[in-house]
């Protein structure tokens, strides 16, 4: 009998966080960051639209779409590329960028698709310790090598929430060799208003050797829809483009992400809410010795360190509750943390009243 085979992947596979609870069917998912007010209404105009043609295939250049962005980031739409979430877009700047035991630099702690999609073409991880859970440039810098190809980073980071500000971005990038790229993912930044910071793409939008990675899973609310986009010069998305599949991103998806740039008044209630919400659940807990990171982005990284109940503990007792927090021990390896998404203001306060319940016993 022939065995077909297949390359071994020495990798472990992506663990999102919960989704569900066994009989139980109504829960508050608080474990991936998602948007906590939903989509705009434009969007569910979109969605509710039975004139649209599912039956031809979507634009595969998503040109409109292109369009839109441009127009709202004040960039060039020829420097843009979209994929099925920013997911798509790292996968394929592996694939363009990597060869078989080059290396990329990823931080201690980091978005688990970088990785992911570096050691399926071959190449080896390379990880930078953090400093207090915080990207460290000394210690990125420290682990290059003439192999290096690509430094990935998300900023503000994820599951971390700490960041680089606009001076320690510029720094990183001119102590890498120039012929290294470096991506800057900024899935959060639409949540910042901190004063020292300054996304990836206001910084380096002209520059050769920065890529810098968005997505419409956060603030817009378009999780289920897969939509992504990526900024780099016009050679490195000319060849991007040559490997991107045809028709990646679906009509509704592209319908839905061109509305939703359009409603500023949504983004606007959503960044507040996020900004007010994080700031209350952050002081609510400091009450029960459960330290986070500065508010950032929609999401606070629970530290329960010098608290009295354990992260594994606290987590199981809200899971009894019907409600999800996302353990970062499966992939991440942090021990006695838990990240806990910005929900809703039914949702947070439900969370606030389980937590006083759980501390009471």
């Amino acid at each position: 009998m022939t065995t077909i085979k297949f390359k071994k992947l020495n990798i472990e596979a992506y663990k999102p966080g919960k989704s569900s609870i066994r009989r139980l069917k109504k829960i508050i998912k608080l474990s991936a960051n998602e948007s906590a007010l939903g989509v705009s209404t434009r969007v569910k105009k979109i969605i509710s639209n039975k004139n649209l043609n599912l039956f031809r295939y979507p634009d595969g250049k998503s040109k409109e779409l292109r369009i839109q962005i441009s127009k709202k980031f004040r960039c060039n739409k020829e420097k843009i590329i979209c994929g099925a979430g920013s997911d798509e877009v790292i996968q394929m700047l592996c694939q363009l960028f990597l060869k078989p035991k080059d290396e990329v630099i990823v931080p201690q702690f980091s978005f688990l698709m970088y990785r992911i999609y570096a050691k399926i073409v071959g190449a080896n991880v390379i990880f930078a310790k953090e400093k207090k859970f915080k990207v460290s440039i000394p210690e990125i810098i420290k682990k290059v090598t003439k192999k290096t190809k690509i430094v990935f980073l998300a900023n503000p980071n994820n599951p971390t929430g700490t960041y680089l500000t606009k001076s320690e971005l510029i720094e990183i990038r001119k102590k890498l060799r120039k012929n290294i790229l470096l991506v800057v993912d900024d899935a959060y930044a639409d949540y910042m208003k901190n004063v020292d910071y300054k996304s990836g793409l206001d910084l380096f939008k002209n520059k050769e050797n920065v890529f810098i990675l968005r997505t419409f899973s956060k603030i817009y609310g378009l999780s289920s829809l897969r939509v992504g986009w990526g900024h780099g010069s016009k050679k490195i998305i000319d060849a991007l483009n040559i490997i991107k599949p045809p028709f990646n991103i679906n009509e509704v998806a592209q319908k839905a992400a061109v509305e939703s740039l359009k409603d500023n008044k949504f983004i606007l209630r959503s960044i507040k809410h996020n900004i007010y919400y994080a700031t209350k659940l952050k002081d609510f807990l400091n009450n029960y010795d459960i330290s986070s990171n500065e508010v950032s982005a929609n999401f606070l990284l629970l530290d329960f360190a010098k608290c009295k109940l354990k992260a594994k503990y606290f987590y199981k007792k809200l899971k009894m509750k019907g409600i999800i927090l996302r353990s970062t021990e499966d992939g991440y390896k942090i021990k006695n943390m838990l990240r806990l998404s910005i929900g809703s203001k039914k949702e947070n306060l439900k969370f606030m009243k389980a937590t006083e319940s759980i501390f009471r016993k």
